[in-house]
Parts: C-alpha cells; structure tokens; sequence
C-alpha cells in the first residue's frame, strides 16, 4: 500500500509543472496534499477511482489540504475539533478499518518567529488530538510539519538555529511526539542518511546545491511497525518548493 504527501505551494500553479504526470504515475492509494491555497470551486480534479475531501482555509488563497484515495473511508473529519484552530484549513482525518489517516500543514511560525506562540499552542493541541484518535485504533499523519528535527535534517543548522523550522521550541516538540511513541518513518529505515531533504527555498539556487530542508513527514503509531515496508523521498520530482514524500505499508 502506497501513501504520498506533497506540499503543493498552490495547486493550480503546481498542475501547470506537472501534477499529474507524478499522480498518475505514482499510482498511490492514499495521496495527501498540502497548502492547496484553493477556495471550493476553484478547481475541479478529474481522479476515477479516487474519493476527494478537500479542506479550505478561510482567508482566500491560503493553506488548505485534500486527501484523494482509492479506499473508501468509514469517516472523514475536517479539523482538530476546536474553532480557534480550524479556520486554516490543515488538516483532514479518514477513518479505516485498520487505522486512521491524518494529513496536516502545521502552522508556520513565520518570519521573526511572529506566530511562534501560536505554533506551539497548536502543537499541544494537535498531539492531544492525535493521542485521542489512538485511543480508538492506530494512527498514521503526514504533511508538512515545518520542522527539521535533527542538524542532520537541513544543510545548514548553524546558521538557522533561531529561524522559522529550526528553533529550540520547536524540535522539542517533535521530540515530544516520537516520545508519545510516534515514529519518523524516514529515519527508522535511514536513520543517518545525510542530505535527504523535502524543502528549498526558491532563493540562492538552493535546490541546484541541494541546501535543504526535511520538513515533510509520515509518521506512525508503533503499533504499525512491522506494517512499514519503505520511506521515500522523491527528490527529483519539481512543480513546487518542496517534493513529495512516500510511506510504503505491507498489506495485512
């Protein structure tokens, strides 16, 4: 079973760099995206053979997230459940019979960290929401975390150690998530890979020199250990700032 996510950076700009042709090609069951910057009716997706649930921020061309997969779910959910957090658009929830599928785009916490506080309210939140879903079955989310973990996570951590993505606060709080026995499943198959990045800025060159960023994710409840099959980051795929990124499972 194939599980994609891609951050998009606007899904109208991104079918012109071809969207399709990796959708179509990568055949996945489940193929999540993020920051779609879509109001409702702003695109119609011709997918046969895939169910669509979209999620729209209010603020016009802004965020957002779709989830298109081949397996129909029980349930779908949009949001985390409290309106504070839920005017974004980040993220959808669908509900199999073996686990649930998240897909979130965690808030940026923005130049000059502006909305770092906020990003570390919804980091509480949104674990609290993910704890409460494994009560129930296993979990598995992905999406754009905008966050790099480890120095081994981005090219260059000495010079980003207090900018958006790479301060103190908020690799604590994924740290925290792997300690609630959630698994980064890129590094539990590749755990000292180097270079491996999802993110470069359109500035500098810097996805020619691969100065990167991992801040794209799947991660699992670690019950679904030995369903984990492969992790892949698809870095030569273009048509937006970061590249997609792959979970492989074993079918049960």
């Amino acid at each position: 079973m194939k599980l994609v996510s891609w951050n998009v950076n606007g899904l109208r700009a991104c079918m012109g760099k071809g969207f399709m042709d990796f959708f179509e090609e990568t055949d996945a069951d489940i193929f999540c995206i993020q920051e779609s910057k879509l109001q409702e009716g702003q695109i119609s997706l011709e997918l046969p053979g895939y169910c669509q649930y979209w999620n729209y921020a209010v603020k016009k061309g802004y965020s957002g997230t779709a989830v298109f997969t081949r397996r129909e779910p029980l349930s779908v959910a949009y949001g985390i459940g409290i309106e504070e957090h839920d005017q974004e658009g980040r993220v959808i929830t669908l509900e199999f019979p073996d686990f649930y599928m998240v897909t979130v785009y965690t808030p940026n916490a923005q130049d000059g960290l502006a909305r770092l506080d906020y990003r570390m309210i919804w980091e509480e939140e949104f674990l609290k929401y993910l704890k409460k879903l494994e009560e129930k079955k296993p979990v598995i989310f992905c999406g754009d975390l905008n966050v790099a973990h480890k120095e081994i996570d981005l090219k260059n951590p000495k010079t980003n150690r207090k900018n958006a993505g790479f301060t103190d606060e908020e690799r604590e709080k994924f740290s925290v998530l792997l300690e609630n026995g959630f698994l980064d499943t890129f590094r539990y198959f590749y755990p000292d890979l180097k270079d491996a990045y999802s993110w470069w800025s359109y500035r500098f060159h810097a996805r020619e020199k691969n100065a990167g960023w991992r801040i794209d994710y799947f991660l699992v409840s670690s019950q679904l250990k030995d369903r984990l099959e492969d992790a892949v980051i698809y870095k030569d795929v273009f048509g937006s700032d970061h590249c997609p990124v792959a979970l492989i499972l074993k079918d049960e």
